[in-house]
Order: structure tokens, then sequence, then C-alpha cells
């Protein structure tokens, strides 16, 4: 697909107020199985030549991270494409350096890990809920880009997404949540408290892009509104910024089964079976 990013950074959105047709499923669909596919195609590409990238995906809460990051990865094989989410550190990682637990993650050789929140938490959750201090967060923001810089030096691509939303969808999007038996695992009590922290999560992380948005790691933005149209256009976005070739699949045929000679198998009756209720 193509090689070359055409996208301009800060592209025009929600943001600027343009009104859109909703994406039809129909068209969702198809585009979609198309970027799979494509994704399919850079997956093989990284593990042939040993590429190592790490994307980041950050942003407000319920803003569309998890399900862009699902359909990235779900035609992808998991020994080359990974997610890590992390939880609370341990007392043991509060007392490392603050990025050692997140460098046991990173990718090998031929491995594409996608963080789904990563060390960016020290300046937008640890920040605004009192996990951290001033000087640990300011710290950070002095570090992290210098450990960015690093991992690039070391032939560590980083790819960095923030998903933004409008506070009406967010509170849409919660409420949904809460209503609905099989989304409500997704918000926590810090989730509903951010809500009345809105304005300083705002504060956070534009201090955090004035420190981090760095050339050789820029942040890019996706408007999260729409959850679908997001979807595509951060896969559309992945696909331009790692130039790829695709690779002929190997000829294969399938073999013969082997001819049981003398081989008598025990009863079937000594196997427990599920019960068949459908």
């Amino acid at each position: 697909m193509a090689k070359n990013d055409s996208q301009r950074k800060n592209a025009p959105g929600i943001s600027e107020n343009v009104k859109r047709e909703k994406l039809r499923n129909g068209d969702y669909d198809k585009a979609l199985g198309k970027f799979q596919v494509e994704l399919v195609k850079l997956q093989r590409w990284i593990h042939d030549q040993g590429l190592k990238v790490v994307i980041i995906f950050e942003g407000r809460d319920a803003a569309g991270k998890g399900g862009a990051i699902k359909r990235i990865t779900q035609s992808l094989n998991p020994r080359v494409c990974r997610v890590v989410a992390l939880s609370t550190p341990t007392e043991r990682e509060k007392n490392q350096w603050y990025f050692q637990r997140y460098v046991a993650h990173l990718p090998s050789a031929g491995e594409m890990v996608l963080f789904d929140r990563s060390w960016y938490n020290r300046a937008g959750v640890e920040r605004v809920m009192g996990f951290c201090t001033d000087e640990e967060h300011q710290e950070f923001l002095r570090s992290c880009p210098e450990f960015e810089r690093m991992l690039v030096r070391s032939g560590i691509k980083v790819i960095k997404y923030w998903f933004s939303v409008s506070d009406a969808e967010q509170e849409r999007r919660f409420k949904q949540r809460i209503n609905d038996p099989l989304r409500r695992w997704k918000i926590s009590d810090i989730d509903l408290e951010s809500r009345e922290k809105w304005v300083e999560y705002s504060k956070a992380k534009d201090e955090m892009f004035n420190h981090t948005d760095i050339k050789q790691a820029p942040w890019y933005v996706v408007e999260g509104d729409e959850k679908k149209r997001a979807r595509l256009n951060v896969i559309a976005h992945l696909l331009s910024l790692i130039p790829y070739d695709e690779l002929k699949d190997p000829k294969l045929k399938l073999p013969e089964r082997q001819t049981n000679i003398g081989y008598v198998r025990p009863p079937i009756t000594d196997q427990t079976f599920v019960p068949e209720l459908f």
C-alpha cells in the first residue's frame, strides 16, 4: 500500500465543526476488511525485516482506544503483534525506575507492540488524581522525550496516538456502559471521577503535548466522536507510516493423512464430552 505519508498531522476534523454524513455499516465493513488484509501484509513485513514497532494509544476515557486496538489486531498473529495493557503497579514496581516496567514489554526484532495506555499514565491520571508528586511529574516531562529518543536511536519505531472525544459524546458512552451489563466492566470509579476533572485532564494533556510532541516521536490526534470513522482513520494512517512490500506466499500443499497401521484407538466412551445443549 502507500509508502508515503500524505496525511497532514493536523487534518481537519470534528474539532473544526466539519459536519459529515455518518459512515454506513456496509462502507465501514468493506474498508475495514481491505485494511485488515493490508495489516497482515504489514505484519509479515515487520517479521521478515526484523523491524521493532511500538504503538501507543492514549486519550480520554471512552474515546475509542480499545475498539481501535481490537480492529488492528483482530486478524494478526499474537506472536508478532502483542497488546500490552498493564494494571496498577505493584509496590516493587512503584519503587523502580519509572520506565522499567514498560521496558520489559518493548518489542524484539520482528515484533509490533501496542500499548493500551503506557508510560504516559504519569502525565495523565497520575498527575490529575495525585498518584505522583509534582517532582515525579516534572521529572517525567524532562526524561520522557529523552527516553523516546533513545528508543528511536536503538531502532524502535515509536508511534503515538491520542484519541480525542467531546464532552457530550463521552457522557453518552459512560451512560451506555453504566446501563449495559456487557460493558459495565469498562467503567471504573476513576473513570467517573475523570468527568469531574475534565478541565484538569485537558490542562495535563496540553502540558504533556508541549513537552513530548517531539520530531522523533510526534503525537497524532484521532478524532474519536464517531468510532468507526476513527478506527479506519487510525489504521489508514498507521499503514502510511511504515513502508512495506507485499511478500509472496509460499506454495503450500496439504499432505496426505498418515495411514493407520495396526493402531487400535481406545473406545470413545472412555472420553468425557461437553454436553450438547445446542
